[in-house]
């Protein structure tokens, strides 16, 4: 499991295997209240509420946000379209996670999760009490079609769930899922992570009289069964979400003290810039600031000065577990399928500068896939990482055993033309020569360009320098900004020479490792492969990865896998804060401690006007 950061921003998909006694029905001890991977759960059965909440938080208020670009669709389980941001508030999952915990959730739909020693199958059982909005039960029919359609029309989740091979109805309240390999201990847990949608809602007419179509966009208001409904919008535009006052599920432990707000509203702008205009003006309440630059300079307006608007350094939640952040070339492309072309291109990336011109030395040069984490591969390989290593020896490059990865340094520009002539050599030895001015291929002569995709102007700042250093040994690059539609459709379908892209990682690695970076991922259009590696070895690891039956053996695996994909060259990584900035108005309050891998907001924050 991983985090993904895509339309919502930034979602933590977490992974499971162990499981406690259920609460309520002491006569079916197999089932359990959730799932821990490797480990106890956190929560015993009876919690009454994870411990960073406030169990007495008051519920009211109104919270306005902003999202960028537009949406198009409030069909929770298509990949096709913008889906409206905040989404996810309109509909229930199986399970919950915890956000002070790695790889543990807990029945949220499901009283209880069951499954055999050998996790060849898991059975959730339904709460009795889950309804949708208009009052009739969750049904395990429910389920079954919901992740049928989530398989069918997002390839991410046919991927994601491919060990799945079907779904069944066992009790009045019961599901079971059956696998087709056994002791993968993630499928329990992230069979609980997708939204369930009302089988009839979905199989009647619509507003308009017309059949409702799963496999289509819609605009018409979706029915689920989560905390909020959505109220009003305008397309593409704004969306406002209420709050249920007769939400089932207010009162589980793992609600309490959240679903604060009494509405939610998004604002949609066109980019960066203008959104952050409108959170100067107070038509935003919340801004994380993901720009250096901005953060250091441009908080000088009166409510900044004057304290109505709050600021706050807070430490990334990512520094728990793992993160790259990357320039992506598309080695479906032919020039960037030699491995020395892909090393010389970071050899012209020079961040030290960059940093100290552009980011206020406010960053960190990634180095590893789990960057920051007990993941992170290091040194050279020995004892039982160099076994795994070993199984695969034949089809790894010799630098996995011989070099540890490290970037390319710079810092002074002496430094930095060493690097630039150690990168035409290193074209050299892919195929490439420099003649006059120009990069080109040694036996086409064709010249060595491509574009960088990018989906916000913000970004150009980091990139602009990086294709005026190449031009320096003759590759023209060409940065082109798009609007968000037309990016994630060129990204689906592969159409680009490099991108700029981040992948989440966890403390619990596991199936989404295969859509990363996967053999079977690698032309499968609406993948995660975006480089499009296609490895054997690479293949191998990952299964060693997913299969691990402990914390030390997941461990072992995950830095043999992080060691053969530095060492292939497939990104140039880029950088890292380990604090998140964040700028608010006056008005929310929260818990003194926040959850370890989450900032909590706006799920466990509440406005300061319901406290009165």
């Amino acid at each position: 499991m991983a985090l993904s950061l895509s339309k919502t921003g930034s979602v933590f998909l977490l992974i499971s295997l162990l499981a406690l006694p259920v609460v309520s029905h002491a006569e079916d001890a197999q089932f359990r209240i959730g799932t821990a991977i490797l480990g106890d759960l956190k929560y015993a059965p009876g919690f009454k509420h994870f411990d960073y909440v406030n169990p007495d938080a008051p519920k009211g208020g109104d919270l306005k946000l902003s999202a960028e670009g537009t949406f198009d669709t409030f069909n929770p389980l298509l990949k096709k379209g913008e889906t409206a941001a905040g989404l996810s508030l309109v509909f229930d999952t199986l399970l919950k996670h915890s956000s002070d915990e790695t790889g543990s959730a807990y029945g949220l739909l499901a009283e209880g999760v069951s499954y055999p020693d050998d996790m060849s199958s898991a059975t959730f059982r339904l709460r009795a009490e889950a309804k949708w909005a208009d009052g009739t039960p969750v049904t395990p029919d429910d389920v079954i079609f919901s992740f049928d359609k989530a398989k069918e029309l997002d390839p991410l989740n046919m991927s994601y769930y491919a060990h799945v091979t079907k779904a069944e109805k066992t009790g009045d309240r019961d599901v079971t899922f059956s696998f087709d390999e056994k002791n993968n201990r993630e499928l329990p847990l992230i069979l609980g992570e997708f939204a369930i949608v009302p089988k009839l809602w979905w199989q009647a007419n619509g507003a308009d009289g017309k059949p409702r179509d799963l496999s289509r966009t819609t605009l018409e208001p979706v029915m689920g069964s989560g905390a909020y409904k959505i109220a009003a919008f305008s397309p593409g535009s704004t969306i406002r979400y209420e709050l249920r006052d007769d939400y089932w599920g207010k009162n589980l432990p793992v609600n309490v003290g959240q679903d604060n707000f009494r509405t939610i509203t998004y604002t949609y702008y066109g980019d960066r810039d203008v959104e952050f205009e409108g959170f100067r003006a107070g038509n935003v309440d919340y801004w994380q600031d993901n720009q250096a630059s901005r953060w250091a300079t441009s908080y000088n307006f009166p409510a900044a000065k004057d304290g109505r608007v709050k600021r706050e350094d807070l430490p990334n939640p990512l520094r728990a577990v793992g993160i790259m952040q990357a320039l992506v070339p598309n080695i479906r492309r032919e020039q960037f399928k030699s491995r020395y072309v892909r090393e010389a291109l970071n050899y012209a990336y020079d961040f030290e500068e960059l940093n100290r011109t552009v980011f206020f030395n406010q960053y960190k040069r990634i180095n590893s896939y789990f960057f920051g984490t007990e993941l992170a591969s290091s040194g050279l390989p020995q004892g039982r990482e160099l076994q795994i290593l070993d199984d695969v020896r034949d089809k790894l490059s010799p630098t996995v055993f011989t070099t540890p990865y490290t970037n390319p340094g710079n810092g002074d520009p002496q430094k930095f033309r060493d690097n630039l002539r150690h990168a035409i050599e290193l074209f050299k030895q892919g195929g490439y020569v420099l003649k006059g001015n120009q990069m080109v291929d040694a036996k086409t002569g064709r010249p060595f360009a491509f574009e960088i995709l990018l989906v916000s102007p913000m970004l150009e700042k980091a990139v602009l320098p990086y294709a005026q250093n190449l031009k320096k040994i003759g590759i023209d690059v060409r940065v082109r900004t798009v609007d968000p539609s037309q990016y994630s459709n060129r990204v689906r379908s592969f159409d680009y020479d490099m991108i700029w892209n981040v992948w989440g990682q966890t403390l619990s690695p596991g199936n989404e490792q295969g859509d990363f970076w996967g053999s079977a991922s690698a032309n499968r259009q609406g993948s995660r492969n975006y480089a499009g590696i296609a490895d054997p070895a690479i293949d191998a690891l990952i299964r060693q990865v997913v299969l691990a039956k402990n914390r030390e053996e997941k461990n072992i695996a995950t830095r043999a896998l992080d060691r053969t994909l530095l060492a292939g060259h497939y990104v140039i990584p880029l950088y890292y804060a380990s604090t998140v900035h964040i700028a608010y108005w006056d008005k929310f309050d929260r818990p003194a401690s926040l959850p370890e891998y989450s900032l909590g907001f706006p799920d466990v924050w509440w406005s300061k006007s319901a406290a009165k």
